[in-house]
């Protein structure tokens, strides 16, 4: 159990979590992080509370920014703007197929990277050497892939939220469209593609219990027993954990949980325990038509 606060380099951007250490800054205050270029300036959106999970290993908050922090950081807001601007000048000058994603500058060294996406590999070496002399500093390039370029540029999703990467997602996870035919969605691009127009990420949250449920629920078509009587599988409903049947008797349609009709009664047992002593007189266990 620890103490934990949450800070953003960009109104609504990604969370990064911070050890506060001796610090109580509010929601709101500007507060210094550590980096691998020295501290640099972030919002608190999440004031210091105490949570249950072990925080060991998280960066420690600097403490709060003072004037001389907010104004560095406020010229390097500066810095960017103008190098973002130059660098779209000479692209259309040097007439490349690039795009300007992002840029990064380290005042320390006076460096700046710029982040580009481009539909194949560009060659920027007269565009490094025009941006280095326009911005007397030293340039560096980075071309990156779609999902890193909505990263990047956030944007809301077909969901109606902020992207999952721009916001909490730490790591790009492989996505496939198996994982959409496992969770009966139309395999249609422009229903399951995210605002970089990869597969989204979101498929693969729920993917898990999709493969747990088929491992065990009874196939489309199969004839089990439940308890309103006989009948045979017509649908799943994966989030309900229970699946539809039509019964035998009268063709109506019902809903019943997995464990009532998923399995044999000895592999229901087996997982759930019996639902009620066994009286004097009953029969041995039979099975069901899964055995």
């Amino acid at each position: 159990m620890g103490m934990m606060m949450a800070v953003s380099f960009t109104r609504y951007g990604r969370l990064y979590y911070l050890d506060p250490g001796e610090h109580r800054p509010k929601v709101g205050d500007k507060v210094l992080v550590p980096t691998d270029a020295g501290p640099e300036v972030a919002e608190c959106v999440w004031a210091p509370q105490w949570v249950s999970e072990e925080v060991d290993g998280l960066p420690v908050c600097a403490g709060l920014a003072g004037e001389e922090h907010l104004g560095r950081d406020e010229a390097n807001r500066r810095r960017r703007a103008e190098a973002r601007s130059v660098a779209k000048r000479l692209i259309k000058r040097h007439e490349l197929p690039m795009k300007i994603v992002g840029i990064d500058h380290l005042d320390a060294d006076n460096v700046y990277t710029v982040y580009f996406s481009a539909p194949h590999r560009v060659d920027f070496r007269a565009l490094v050497r025009d941006l280095a002399r326009n911005l007397r500093a030293r340039v560096e390039l980075r071309q990156i892939g779609p999902r890193d370029e909505a990263r990047l540029q956030g944007g809301i999703g077909p969901c109606g939220r902020d992207l999952c990467c721009a916001t909490f997602l730490k790591d790009f996870e492989p996505v496939s469209v198996r994982m959409a035919k496992d969770q009966d969605l139309p395999v249609n691009p422009l229903r399951i593609a995210g605002a970089c127009g990869r597969l989204m990420c979101c498929l693969k949250y729920e993917h898990p219990l999709y493969q747990e449920f088929r491992a065990s629920a009874p196939r489309v078509g199969a004839a089990v027993s439940t308890p309103e009587g006989a009948g045979t599988v017509v649908g799943h409903s994966v989030p309900s954990d229970s699946v539809v049947v039509r019964l035998n008797d009268g063709g109506r349609r019902c809903s019943c949980s997995r464990a009532s009709v998923c399995s044999p009664r000895r592999q229901h047992d087996a997982r759930y325990g019996d639902a009620r002593p066994a009286a004097d007189g009953d029969p041995p266990d039979q099975g069901g038509p899964f055995s």
